[in-house]
Order: structure tokens, then C-alpha cells, then sequence
């Protein structure tokens, strides 16, 4: 891999413009806190203009970039937030052609941050993974991501994203008699996802969702369908109760500071008297747990995977070392998808080669 010789800390150090956070909230908060550990000024807190209300944040006003604009000229915008939105992320893809601007790599779970001492630290592990991946795309994909998280630079996410219509059609195409694992289910958009690319067809689907309200409208949007069981429950590597924090909609998530405890189970428990084609993962930083509760199930069934690689800093390279530890027959493909930051990152699994590769 040809990588870059400084992170984002490094670049930002050396930065002599005024340094603007475009954002509010958790992300913010957790760019601001590793700023003042590497020693890098902040010098303002901008939001879009609707947002833009007169409140504060972190001791600071928050302002429009237009009044940044008129007050510096050229500075450095770092962007702290989320989105998929395509006219928000367009905007900040227009940004970025009259400033400088960096996305910096914000774990959602865990407190490893990418940086050259990470790099450094999980080098052989890093590189091992690399060498798994089982084709050209997967491999530029993994680059670009490891590029992007030590820089932060825009470059790096927009030259790699590719839509789903090419993982399932080429990698993990799915028939009309899937028995389908749901994992972190939502409202029911997942469940969409493999109608649409299913034909609207199906076996048996099995989802979770432990956020209550979540589970709710998930209950309510498959109320007309058959063969589908639904569960308000977390995954886990085994079945107990969890402390679970249900106050964060859609990042709803097991945590040790959680306000409730929660029924957690395991796909080995889900699957102990039938089989599975196709597990969809998505459980906020869990996975590595999943993973390890379902290794019975996986080495039976070998069902097609589509687990999340973004939650925390290490799943980029650990899941996929896991996943290959559990079942080495498994073919793994890395796909970006749109979003800034690096966030719906997935890994592809399947035991059937690829289309692509032998066409």
C-alpha cells in the first residue's frame, strides 16, 4: 500500500490558518477533545445557515462559513458530522473546492483513533487483512479507507464509493429463497433492501432491533408479511442480559452506561434447529461479539455475510481477520458506499466466486 507519511494531527499542527469545525454535538465534541491533545487551535464552530441560530458550543458563537468567509477568507474546515444526504454531502464536496477541507476519522464505539502510532501498532495486522481481500476493488477500497482515516482527506472516500446494485449483482446476489438474519433491523429499511434485490421474494426472515421505538415501527412496517419473526433484543456472543442505552434512535447501542438492561441473544441460539442463507450485520460496534456467537452457525451454513466495518477504529482490519479465522473458504470483499465520513464501509462475504472476476 502506498500511504501518506503524515495523519491529519500531523498536517493540522503545522496549519497556520484559522482551523473552523463545521458541525455541533458528539462528533464535534470528540474532534475538539483530540485537537487539544495534539495541540491544535480551534478558532470556530460553524453550522449550516438554517442551523445557524445564535447558540454555542464548546465557548464558542456559532456562525455561518460565509461569516467566516468574510472575517478570515482562506482557513481550514473540518467537518463533524454524518451524512448520506446527497445535496449535504454535495455542499461539502463544493466547499472543499474553494477551502481546504478534512473529515477526520471519528470512531462511533471504542477509543482508538487512526493516526501513524495506530498504523504503526496494527501494521501486521493491517496488512494481513489487505492480503485476504479477493479482488483488485476490495484492495483499492481497503487502501483508499486506511488513506482517509490517518489524513481525513475528501479524495480518498469520493474515489472509491460504488452503490449496491454491484455488490448484489456481482458478489452476494441474492435469490427468491433466501432465509435471511437481520441484525440491527431498524424500521424495516434492511428488510427493503433484500426485497428489492430479492425479486420481493423470500423464505423466512428472522430480524432484531432492540431500540423500543425502532422495534415498534419495524413491528408495524412487516405486519403484512409471513414467514418473519421479530425480536426486541440485542445480539451478542451468547444469551444473557446487557446494559443497553435506548436514548440515541438509530445509534441506540449495548454499552456499560446503559439505562436499561436488555435480552441479548446469539445467531448459534437463532439458528440451533435451522438454517441460514444470508446474515446482515449492523449492531453498532458489536460485531466482533456476533461473530463469535454465531462461529457454529457460519461453519455450518457458510450463509452470505454483509456485516458493517465502520463502528470502530480496528474493524476495518479485525473483522475481517475474524471472519477468515472462522470460515477460511470464505471469498471477502470490502465496498465503500456514499457517505461522509468513512462510514458504511461493509464486508462481503460469500463461499461462490465472484462474477466479475471470472467473466
Amino acid at each position: 500500500m502506498d500511504l501518506p507519511k503524515q495523519d491529519i494531527y500531523m498536517h493540522l499542527k503545522e496549519e497556520r490558518r484559522p482551523v473552523i469545525i463545521y458541525g455541533m454535538g458528539n462528533g464535534a465534541d470528540k474532534i475538539i477533545t483530540r485537537f487539544e491533545l495534539h495541540g491544535i487551535p480551534v478558532s470556530g464552530i460553524a453550522a449550516s445557515d438554517d442551523f445557524v441560530r445564535g447558540q454555542s458550543f464548546r465557548g464558542f458563537t456559532v456562525r455561518k462559513i460565509s461569516d467566516f468567509e468574510k472575517q478570515f477568507g482562506d482557513f481550514v474546515i473540518v467537518i463533524a458530522f454524518g451524512t448520506s444526504m446527497p445535496d449535504v454531502m454535495e455542499h461539502i464536496y463544493s466547499l472543499a473546492q474553494r477551502h481546504t477541507v478534512y473529515a477526520p476519522d471519528v470512531p462511533v464505539y471504542g477509543d482508538n483513533y487512526w493516526s501513524q502510532d495506530f498504523f504503526t501498532e496494527n501494521r501486521s495486522d493491517i496488512e494481513r487483512a489487505y492480503s485476504l481481500l479477493a479482488d483488485e476493488r476490495s484492495r483499492f477500497v481497503y487502501e483508499s479507507m486506511v488513506c482517509f482515516k490517518l489524513t481525513g482527506e475528501l479524495k480518498y472516500l469520493r474515489r472509491c464509493e460504488t452503490d449496491k446494485d454491484e455488490v448484489f449483482e456481482n458478489i452476494i446476489p441474492l435469490s427468491g429463497n433466501e432465509t435471511y438474519l437481520d441484525l440491527g433491523a431498524y424500521r424495516g429499511d434492511t428488510i427493503d433492501e433484500l426485497l428489492h434485490y430479492s425479486g420481493g421474494r423470500y423464505s423466512h426472515i428472522t430480524a432484531l432491533e432492540p431500540d423500543r421505538k425502532n422495534f415498534a415501527k419495524l413491528k408495524e412496517h412487516t405486519k403484512d408479511m409471513k414467514n418473519v419473526r421479530l425480536f426486541r433484543m440485542g445480539i451478542w456472543s451468547g444469551d444473557r442480559d446487557i446494559p443497553f442505552d435506548g436514548s440515541l434512535g438509530r445509534g441506540s447501542s449495548i454499552q456499560s452506561s446503559g439505562n436499561e438492561m436488555l435480552a441479548v441473544t446469539c445467531i448459534d441460539t437463532l439458528y440451533a434447529v435451522r438454517n441460514v442463507s444470508y446474515i446482515k450485520m449492523d449492531v453498532e460496534g458489536c460485531e466482533r461479539q456476533a461473530l463469535l456467537g454465531g462461529i457454529k452457525t457460519i461453519c455450518r451454513d457458510r450463509p452470505k455475510m454483509n456485516i458493517a466495518a465502520y463502528h470502530r477504529s480496528e474493524d476495518l482490519f479485525s473483522l475481517i481477520l475474524q471472519l477468515h479465522d472462522i470460515e477460511p473458504s470464505y471469498r471477502l470483499y470490502l465496498r465503500k458506499h456514499p457517505y461522509i465520513p468513512a462510514w458504511d464501509i461493509n464486508l462481503y462475504a460469500t463461499v461462490n466466486f465472484n462474477k466479475e472476476e471470472h467473466t
